[in-house]
């Protein structure tokens, strides 16, 4: 699985950061989301679907699924 994140779409809800914090988090000066491992680990890849899932903005893709 490979993480993909369209910034200007992102709208700095957060979901992503609390439901995959280990992939996402967010920049203090805006909200906007970051992504910490574009590749993630397998334990992490539920999460980071439930991220991609929840995310108002469909800023998240996932390759290789």
């Amino acid at each position: 699985m490979r993480v993909e994140f369209d910034e200007p779409k992102c709208v700095a809800a957060g979901q992503c950061a609390m439901v995959a914090p280990a992939v996402f988090d967010q920049r203090d000066e805006d909200g906007v989301a970051i992504v910490l491992d574009a590749t993630p680990p397998e334990e992490e890849h539920e999460a980071v679907r439930e991220a991609a899932a929840v995310c108002p903005a469909a800023a998240i893709r996932l390759a290789g699924e």
